[in-house]
């Protein structure tokens, strides 16, 4: 990598931390005035374990392109199944090399997934348990996963092993970042229940509404940007592409969020008369989450139509979840990241398309689902089961009377907003 590439690779890095307070603002804005506070520091919290514990374990199990790892020998071939480094990074050269900077990118991605299942359980979720969560996943779900991907794991060895492609591909996190995090949100809002008062007798979903519809916006802005960043630095380092192809990612990751929104805007003007400014974030952000994977091997064209069916999925799925399966997720964390993370490593698969003369061909959608399969039938059941364990140790859900006084009163003892009036529990009762 030359000197040149290597400081673009640390300017691109260097914006994730905007996708964190995008991320953050938007679960704020989506929740009660009461728990505004508590959302900001539980993000702040978990961006800080997340990488903290990377250091101490998640940087072994997690492993760089080319390091070190364990291998099984199957079926007379050598899978890659998890990684071999140092405990707290020792012996490591934080330096200007590839492998330093994919750690540097990993450690902030943590924290991004982690983000992502405290949208999921606002309102509801003590902050010590959160902590306790964050930690499960930085020290062992997340590694795993984002080993198999971008540590030159199994999944990414399905091309060389079994020509499928070039394995499992996912430049920016769609699988890695967005999709686990998305799989943890959904086990959490099982284990947490929907919020006091959020389902009347009859079963019917009682609205909520967040508190600051310019907090959810604003942070869509700020997400843009680190988005930009997180998929070209994923782009240059676990996709391999030339620094030039940059500009592509950068296009293809706004169009997709673009036409996210306005298929969302749209959408909702059809069916309620009015557009929904909250979806319409979701929509923008779901369209982020789903130009990650083939942010770098798209044509504009297909990352628009993959904005598209990503704002239309948010929609929908959305309406599942609350509706019919009676699950309280207040950010659209689940469909946003969960959802629209399979759909963005699926869309790789079909619109996807490779340099000449490079690997990657008609069977990269197979490598494609083979990681879909591995997110839903074990990274899913995985985390739901060791965080269902934690909770039996760690008490996830707050005591009802911290959900009526809010979350800021309860567990931090002041309001993040002192001298106005916030939400009073006016929202009906179970």
């Amino acid at each position: 990598m030359s000197d040149a590439t290597t400081a673009l690779t640390l300017f691109f890095i260097l914006l994730v931390p905007f996708a964190a307070a995008g991320l953050a603002l938007i679960n704020c804005g989506l929740i009660r005035s009461r728990s505004a506070a508590h959302s900001l520091l539980s993000a702040l919290c978990a961006l800080a374990i997340g990488a903290v514990v990377y250091l101490a374990c998640g940087f072994r199990f997690a492993g760089y392109p080319g390091g070190p790892a364990y291998d099984l020998f199957v079926a007379g071939r050598s899978w890659s199944w998890i990684g071999a480094g140092s405990l707290f990074m020792q012996g490591f050269a934080l330096n200007a090399s590839p492998g330093s900077l994919a750690v540097l990118l990993e450690m902030l991605s943590v924290g991004l997934a982690a983000m992502i299942a405290l949208g999921a359980g606002a309102e509801r979720w003590r902050l010590g348990a959160a902590c306790a969560a964050t930690a499960l996943l930085a020290g062992w779900t997340w590694p795993l996963f984002a080993h198999w991907v971008w540590g030159g794991g199994w999944l990414a060895q399905l091309g060389v092993n079994y020509g499928l492609g070039r394995g499992f591909v996912d430049a920016g996190g769609a699988g890695v970042i967005q999709a686990v995090g998305g799989m943890t949100a959904l086990s959490i809002a099982w284990l947490l229940g929907p919020r006091r008062g959020r389902y009347a007798l009859h079963g019917m979903p009682t609205a909520i509404p967040g508190h600051n519809a310019v907090f959810v916006l604003f942070g869509c802005l700020l997400a843009w940007v680190g988005w930009i960043g997180l998929n070209c630095a994923g782009a240059l380092l676990f996709a391999a592409v030339e620094s030039g192809r940059v500009v592509l990612v950068a296009a293809n990751t706004t169009l997709a969020a673009a036409s996210g929104t306005l298929a969302v805007v749209l959408i909702t003007r059809l069916r309620f008369g009015k557009p929904d400014a909250s979806l319409s974030a979701n929509g923008w952000v779901g369209g982020l989450v789903a130009s990650s994977a083939g942010c770098a091997f798209m044509t504009p064209i297909a990352s628009a139509v993959t904005g598209v069916i990503a704002g239309t999925l948010v929609i929908f799925s959305v309406e599942l979840l609350e509706l019919r399966l009676s699950v309280d997720d207040p950010a659209g964390a689940i469909s946003v990241h969960g959802v629209g993370g399979i759909w963005g490593v699926i869309a790789l698969g079909m619109f996807g398309h490779f340099p000449p003369g490079g690997p990657g061909d008609s069977s990269q959608w197979l490598a494609q689902l083979i990681g879909v399969a591995t997110l839903v039938g074990f990274v899913l059941p995985m985390t739901y089961g060791l965080n269902r364990l934690l909770n039996r140790v760690v008490r996830f859900r707050v005591a009802g009377e911290g959900e009526r006084q809010g979350l800021d009163l309860f567990e931090l003892g002041a309001g993040a907003y002192p001298d106005f009036v916030t939400h009073r529990d006016e929202f009906g009762q179970r």
